[in-house]
C-alpha cells in the first residue's frame, strides 16, 4: 500500500514482508515535540496485523479461542515502584479473556495462581485492567514466582507455549560484592536482574550466588547492572573482565562436567536455571569440546 506521510511523499510498504517479520518499517519524529506522533500512530495501526496465533505444546493456539484463556510471560521487570519493591511480570493474551482476579494454571510452577492485581502502563501512568482480550499486554503482580517464556492456562489439558530464545552473550565478567555483609542483597539483586533477561549469570556447578560470572550482549550492560545494584540494592560490586568469547550451552542432561576432555582454558558452568554450559575462549576449543567428546551435544541458544 502506497503510505503518504508528513512531507507529502509517498512510500509502498510491503505489507507482506512486514506481517511475515522480514521487513521492519522505521518512523522518525520526536515524542517531546509531539512531531510525529499522530501520523505515526495512525500507520502503526494500519500496519499492525490482528492478533496472531501461537505455537504450543498441543498446535496452534487460536486469539479466536473464546473458552479457554491463555498467556505467555515475556518480560519481567523489578523495582518499578522502589517505594514498594515491586516486581511486574509482562504477558501478552494469546487467546480467551482475562478478568481480574481469575484463577489460572501456572504451567511451569505446577499450580493454580490468582491473577488479582494487574495493570497497564502508559509512560508513567498507571491503570488498573480488569479485562483484556489476545493481542493485548498486562502486567501481573510478580511475587517471584515467574519467569520469561512461562505459559499461563484455564485450559484443562495444560499446554506450554513455544520457549523464547536466551541469546549467547560476548562479554563475561566474574562480579563479587565489596562489602561481604551484604550478602543476602547481592544474591537478591544479581538473580531478580537476571530473571528480567538484563544479563546472564553463571556460577560454579553445584555452587551458590556469593560470587557469579555475568554474561552480557554489550557491556553497556554491565554498566547498567553496577548502577541498578547501587541504587536499587544498595551493593557496591568489584568487576574483572574475563577473556571468554563464546558460550554453548550442553543439551545431554546427563553429561558429567567433570569427565569431559576440555581445553584448561575451557570453563564449566551452570545457568541460574542449573542449566550446564562451557564458556570458550576461541573457536578451536569448541573444535576440540566437540570431537574429543563425540557424544556431547552444543547449542549456542538456550531456550527460557
Amino acid at each position: 500500500d502506497d503510505v503518504e506521510l508528513l512531507d507529502g511523499a509517498a512510500y509502498d510498504f510491503d505489507t507482506e514482508m512486514i506481517n511475515t517479520g522480514k521487513l521492519t518499517p522505521v518512523f522518525f519524529g520526536s515524542a517531546l515535540t509531539n512531531f510525529g506522533v499522530e501520523p505515526f500512530i495512525k500507520e502503526f495501526l494500519a500496519l499492525t496485523t490482528s492478533p496472531l496465533a501461537r505455537h504450543s505444546s498441543a498446535g496452534m493456539i487460536e486469539p479466536k479461542e473464546k473458552e479457554d484463556f491463555s498467556a505467555f510471560v515475556f518480560k519481567i521487570q523489578a523495582n518499578m515502584n522502589k517505594a514498594h519493591r515491586d516486581r511486574i511480570a509482562f504477558m501478552r493474551i494469546v487467546s480467551g479473556k482475562f478478568e481480574r482476579g481469575m484463577d489460572v494454571f501456572h504451567v511451569q510452577g505446577g499450580k493454580k495462581v490468582r491473577l488479582s492485581q494487574s495493570t497497564q502502563l502508559m509512560a508513567s501512568e498507571r491503570e488498573t485492567v480488569d479485562e483484556a482480550y489476545a493481542g493485548d499486554i498486562i502486567g501481573i503482580f510478580d511475587p517471584g514466582i515467574f519467569s520469561i517464556g512461562d505459559t499461563i492456562t484455564t485450559s484443562k489439558t495444560p499446554f506450554t507455549f513455544d520457549p523464547i530464545p536466551t541469546f549467547a552473550p560476548e562479554h563475561f565478567a566474574r562480579v563479587s560484592q565489596v562489602d561481604t555483609m551484604k550478602r543476602k542483597q547481592f544474591v537478591k539483586g544479581m538473580e531478580q536482574i537476571a530473571q528480567e533477561g538484563a544479563i546472564q549469570i553463571f556460577k560454579e556447578p553445584g555452587g551458590g550466588f556469593e560470587e557469579v560470572i555475568v554474561g552480557v550482549v554489550g557491556v553497556l550492560q554491565l554498566e547498567v547492572l553496577e548502577h541498578r545494584l547501587k541504587t536499587e540494592y544498595n551493593v557496591d560490586i568489584r568487576m574483572q573482565s574475563l577473556p571468554y568469547q563464546f558460550i554453548r550451552w550442553i543439551e545431554n542432561e546427563d553429561v558429567n562436567l567433570r569427565s569431559l576432555n576440555i581445553t584448561s582454558d575451557t570453563k564449566a558452568l551452570e545457568d541460574f536455571k542449573d542449566r550446564k554450559l562451557l564458556l570458550f575462549t576461541s573457536q578451536w576449543n569448541i573444535n576440540w569440546a566437540t570431537e574429543k567428546n563425540p557424544d556431547l551435544i552444543l547449542v549456542d541458544v538456550a531456550q527460557n
